[in-house]
């Protein structure tokens, strides 16, 4: 089971983007933290990008898209969601706590 949920609009871009903003072939959506330290999440960002796997990554699936996560990244994001928020004055992927809904970048 992926720790991070995906919502269907997130999908829908990230396919989009992987077939028309040429993403090479064998590359998948990585989803991990940056920042932070220490044993805490305070301070930690969120990220999300194109990427090959890696030798520490756990690699899920979510609709047919190759999700890559750092092994040491799965604890700091089980439970949050991705979506995609298109509205006239932002468009881009955000990341929610859905126990807080709290947006988080």
């Amino acid at each position: 089971m992926i720790p991070v949920k995906i919502s269907e609009e997130a999908i829908k871009e990230v396919k989009n983007i992987m077939e028309n903003k040429n993403i090479p072939e064998g590359y998948g959506l990585r989803v991990g933290v940056r920042g932070g330290g220490g044993c805490s999440a305070a301070g930690m960002n969120y990220m999300l990008g194109f990427d090959k796997p890696k030798e520490t990554d756990k690699t899920f699936e979510a609709e047919g898209i190759p999700v890559y996560i750092d092994k040491s990244h799965v604890m700091y994001i089980i439970g949050m969601e991705v979506q995609f928020h298109e509205g006239n004055d932002a468009r881009g992927f955000i990341f929610v706590n859905p126990e807080t809904e709290e947006e988080l970048k």
